[in-house]
């Protein structure tokens, strides 16, 4: 599979946010982090104004957590959001308009008797990515981590639905990914087709409200779906979360404005929350 420029990038960049994060404390210079990832500083510089559209200062100052508090949106706000007039608003102007079909008690029981599933790996600007999609919508978009493969997640969606006919398609999931990473006002809108509690639906639906850019606390989301004291378990429906970007649980942080934990990795999060801050300051 021909890896794009900006996949290619994301490598070099994914190892300097992690050689920062490790470094904290010691706050290494464009030189140090340039030097870890084995390329000279003007190279570097490159690379992250090639990968972000700016320079590796602007984005880590998108990371701060005073930055990332000045983003947060409370509750009232998230359900404001909601009002907005979808992708003719401009605080929406990158935003795909997303809708959660949930799957039915029996077609899991069943099996997934009849379904066809359409795979596929594509190279994306944060990393390699798996995608399932069935004609109902998309059931999976998953980053591939360093530790798994294709054939994990097929191993893995044939165990949650031995009866389906599962087909490994790049060939018909490539415009999805096009779509969902090359968002503009004339993206047509996209279905998922996802397994979920009525909670989990509820917390799902409201993240996809959150535009890009913004970012909310846990607490926001339980008090947005009107269940207040109920944030560890809205953390743990975004933790159930299998469909990323598209259900953006990225844009959910502690309230301190530390960015914390992510399915698909730590690195991963920042370099998604950091282009969306980027993104919407230009």
């Amino acid at each position: 599979m021909k890896q794009t420029t900006e996949q290619r990038y994301y490598h070099t960049v994914e190892k300097a946010l992690a050689f920062i994060q490790h470094n904290r404390h010691e706050q290494p210079s464009l030189a140090n982090i340039a030097e870890h990832c084995a390329v000279s500083e003007f190279h570097f510089q490159r690379i992250f104004n090639q990968w972000a559209g700016v320079s590796p200062k602007q984005f880590l100052q998108s990371l701060t957590k005073e930055q990332a508090r000045t983003r947060l949106l409370n509750g009232d706000s998230l359900l404001q959001a909601s009002n907005d007039s979808g992708l003719s608003s401009s605080s929406r102007l990158h935003d795909l308009f997303v809708t959660l079909e949930a799957v039915t008690p029996g077609q899991i029981k069943s099996g997934g008797a009849g379904v066809d599933f359409y795979c596929g790996v594509h190279s994306t600007p944060f990393g390699d990515c798996f995608i399932a999609n069935t004609e109902r919508g998309i059931h999976r978009l998953d980053f591939i981590m360093p530790d798994s493969s294709i054939e994990f997640h097929l191993n893995k969606l044939h165990h949650e639905w031995p009866q389906a006919n599962i087909n490994h398609r790049p060939d018909l999931t490539q415009a999805i990914i096009q779509t969902s990473f090359s968002k503009s006002e004339k993206s047509s809108p996209l279905k998922l087709w996802v397994k979920g509690s009525q909670f989990q639906f509820k917390v799902w639906e409201a993240l996809i409200r959150i535009p890009e850019g913004a970012l909310c606390s846990y607490r926001s989301i339980a008090e947005a779906i009107d269940k207040p004291l109920a944030a560890r378990a809205v953390g743990s429906a975004i933790a159930s979360n299998t469909v990323a970007l598209l259900i953006p649980c990225h844009r959910v942080i502690q309230a301190s404005g530390t960015l914390g934990n992510y399915r698909w990795g730590a690195q991963r999060k920042q370099a998604l929350v950091g282009m969306e801050a980027c993104k919407q300051n230009r």
